[in-house]
């Protein structure tokens, strides 16, 4: 019995049935993807991934066909991806960076394919589908980077409206402050005062001083104490300021570490100020490790830069706590163990410095603070000394 060939109409009909399904289910998997790009709150590893289980249907096989998005070496894959004898790649690029890629694999072969195993079609489709991804990506980094800006501003904002506040009141406190430690210390002069009286002027001096450094402290954040600047030896500091808190590691079972470089360059700052913002720094470290262990002070040159780095390994911080780490009065101490304007002032230094802080920490692995402090070069350094304006 003879084979009847397929009459030329019927293979025309056949073949444009077929290129009608493939472009079908190519203009579905770009609807679908914008469906997604498009959902409230969706989170990058669910798009990615969502969008990964789009590829195979929109495939000429999809029975075989796998897929994966590979975007800042993480990679969203469907559950049956491997990497098979053919594939096609496309790169995510996002504003000029190649942040990744987009790949489509056949787990077998299809040797009855004339023009190789992918259609052109699907060729186009892949970049397509890059390109889009891509502009997905581009449009969510600039929404958070607009997002993380706008809160910037407001955390500037907050800053100073509570730097206006805390001016206002350092100014109100300290006159009547400075008029009872005054007095107090006079009456403690006096001879033949009782013994209770006695205990009883010293409780209202030590808390009368304990006061004037917190309105110090409020009129440093406030900037109301302008910065003396000096050439200072950062190394010095550092050691004055530790040999301070040796006998009360001691009894907290914490190994007190220095590590300073030798040579390290003089940088031009107020010493009160250095000296505030390290015991800050080292105070903080002692809080966070009541059961013993180590704290580190280091200091380096970089790029002339000034390093100084206070690490610990206490209990550590939550994402969440170390975001709020610089706001005024926020603390996570009991009442009776901080003011929530250690850190702040410690900001309000450095920034007044021209310096930057980082903090990095995680929870039960400790923190680490690194302060950048500009230096001179030593030309520059030199000039200075011989009174040469730089």
């Amino acid at each position: 019995m003879g084979v009847f060939p397929m009459p030329l109409r019927d293979i025309d009909i056949h073949s444009h049935m077929t290129a009608l399904r493939e472009r079908v289910k190519e203009l579905t998997c770009l609807y679908s993807l914008a469906q997604l790009a498009d959902r409230p709150n969706i989170t990058l590893d669910c798009l990615l991934q969502g969008i990964a289980e789009l590829l195979p249907p929109a495939w000429q096989y999809p029975e075989i066909a796998a897929g994966c998005i590979l975007f800042d070496e993480r990679l969203y894959a469907t559950a049956n991806f491997r990497d098979g004898d053919s594939s096609q790649t496309a790169a995510l690029i996002v504003n000029d960076e190649r942040r990744g890629f987009v790949k489509v694999v056949y787990l077998e072969k299809k040797p009855e394919l004339d023009e190789g195993p992918f259609l052109k079609e699907e060729r186009n489709l892949i970049d397509t589908l890059a390109k889009q991804i891509s502009l997905v990506l581009q449009r969510r980094q600039s929404q958070e980077e607009k997002k993380r800006f706008q809160e910037q501003l407001r955390h500037a904002d907050r800053l100073a409206t509570i730097g206006q506040l805390a001016a206002g009141v350092a100014h109100e406190l300290n006159e009547p402050l400075v008029t009872i430690l005054g007095f107090a210390q006079l009456v403690e002069k006096q001879a033949g005062l009782p013994e209770q009286t006695i205990r009883d002027l010293g409780k209202i001096i030590d808390t009368a001083l304990h006061a004037r450094e917190i309105v110090k402290k409020l009129m440093l954040f406030a900037r109301q104490m302008p910065p003396r600047m000096l050439w200072v030896n950062l190394n010095a500091i550092i050691g004055d300021a530790l040999s301070l808190f040796e006998s009360r590691c001691a009894k907290q079972n914490i190994a007190l570490v220095q590590k300073t470089a030798s040579e390290l360059p003089e940088i031009t700052a107020d010493p009160s100020q250095m000296r505030q913002l390290l015991v800050n720094l080292v105070v903080n470290a002692i809080q966070a490790m009541p059961a013993g262990g180590v704290l580190t002070v280091s200091t380096s040159f970089q790029e002339n830069q000034v390093l100084l780095i206070v690490e610990d390994n206490g209990v550590g911080m939550s994402e969440e706590v170390r975001k709020q780490l610089f706001i005024p009065f926020f603390t996570t101490k009991d009442i009776n163990e901080g003011t929530g304007l250690g850190l702040p002032v410690v900001h309000g230094i450095v920034t007044s410095h021209g310096g930057t802080i980082t903090v990095e920490s995680s929870l039960g692995r400790g923190s680490r603070f690194e302060i950048r402090l500009p230096c001179m070069a030593v030309e520059s350094a030199k000039d200075f000394e011989d009174g040469v304006t730089v």
